[in-house]
């Protein structure tokens, strides 16, 4: 017996407006790492932040020679189809799911998924991610379907556009954890703990990212200067948390909500009256269990991480971060607390990350601290 677990996923947020957000003649090629085998493969294009249709001339699966790599393997190119045809449109804020696609996948080696626009496009629904699993390829000219994208008309990216969930047919047994949150969890952590769960040679988890940069939990801006900071939790988390074949979600969010209020006389667009009481924020995290057990999730809160030495640091946020994290780690209305910030602090100076596991920007963690990040999620999640 075999069902389809989604195995590779990101949140739909919106790209930083800019002069050139449309594109023409445009692929984009996305290597994606599988965690289990499988013999079906549904993709799902969306288009939820787009505000105009979107049409998609051609999409194809292929195997990669290596991981990573924007190089696939000619006679493994298989073309996705949505109820029959190669070319779809998406209709803004909606999302399209391809037609079950035979295609043989192999754990451990990376798949690539690549498009085609050749009309223009308007590129609004995409994600910034980062992490030793996360880069793409775009490439000007129909690529789509050739072995190796030219070097000399080929760029990396982190962004993501468009391509939001990848579900596999595969053993009853697998499943998904969904890690969810804000630019902490777009970057690396959650790759890191892919990594780590592979190593099992008995594995049957998929790490699910659904995170999107500058992202609140109680506000989002309704601006263009700060659109791409994406959108609330009323409105991101219901769709988000929405995985085929997880049980298991991890929430790693709220600092932006304690960070970026500064009144209007220093910035227009971050008045003080966004900034929540802990209970405020509570409250926040009490919807999101409720939806989430709403669809038979458990749940587990991480705490938020140091911020001394950010920008708009005053002791009064970390009082509020305290806070929240007290509640997180007391409350019995969840199934358990991660706490990444007893993990990453310096225990001498608890307000501050330790040594080695700051950015450098005092907010965001270095490398080696998503690392250790991805080891703190206790093995019985896994």
């Amino acid at each position: 017996m075999k069902k389809f677990v989604t195995m590779w996923g990101n949140a739909i947020s919106i790209a930083d407006r800019r002069p050139e957000n449309y594109a023409k003649d445009l692929t984009l090629r996305y290597p994606i790492h599988p965690v289990f085998d499988g013999d079906k493969i549904k993709i799902t294009l969306d288009n939820f932040c787009g505000t105009e249709d979107v049409t998609v001339t051609e999409v194809f699966l292929a195997q990669n020679v290596k991981n990573g790599s924007r190089e696939i393997r000619k006679e493994t190119v298989v073309p996705v189809t949505f109820g029959g045809r190669t070319s779809v449109k998406l209709p803004a804020g909606e999302a399209v799911v391809s037609d079950e696609i035979p295609f043989p996948v192999t754990r451990g080696n990376d798949i690539s998924v690549s498009m085609y626009f050749g009309d223009f496009t308007l590129m609004r629904s995409a994600v910034l991610i980062t992490g030793p699993l996360s880069k793409g390829f775009y490439s000007v000219g129909n690529h789509a379907s050739e072995e190796e994208l030219p070097l000399d008309e080929t760029r990396n990216t982190n962004w993501f556009y468009f391509l939001s969930n990848i579900e596999i047919r595969t053993d009853t047994a697998n499943r998904a954890v969904i890690c969810y949150g804000d630019s902490i969890t777009s970057q690396a952590w959650p790759d890191y703990l892919t990594l780590r769960v592979e190593q099992n040679p008995e594995n049957k988890t998929a790490v699910i990212r659904r995170a999107a940069s500058g992202t609140r939990i109680l506000r989002q801006y309704d601006n263009i200067t700060y659109d791409s900071y994406g959108l609330k939790g009323s409105i991101r988390f219901p769709r988000e948390a929405l995985v085929s074949g997880a049980d298991t979600i991890i929430i790693q969010q709220g600092i932006n909500d304690i960070i970026h209020p500064v009144g209007v006389e220093v910035n227009p667009f971050r008045p003080w009256s966004d900034l929540p009481t802990a209970e405020e924020l509570i409250e926040g995290y009490r919807m999101y269990i409720g939806k989430a057990r709403e669809y038979g999730l458990k749940v587990y809160m991480g705490t938020l991480l140091p911020i001394w030495g950010w920008r708009t640091y005053e002791p009064f946020r970390d009082d509020l971060r305290n806070a929240v994290n007290n509640w997180m780690r007391t409350t019995s209305e969840i199934d358990g607390v991660i706490d990444f910030d007893a993990a990453v602090r310096d225990e001498k100076k608890p307000v501050a990350f330790a040594d080695g596991f700051d950015s450098g920007d005092h907010l965001h963690p270095s490398e080696k601290a998503y690392q250790k990040m991805a080891m703190t999620v206790p093995d019985f999640i896994l």
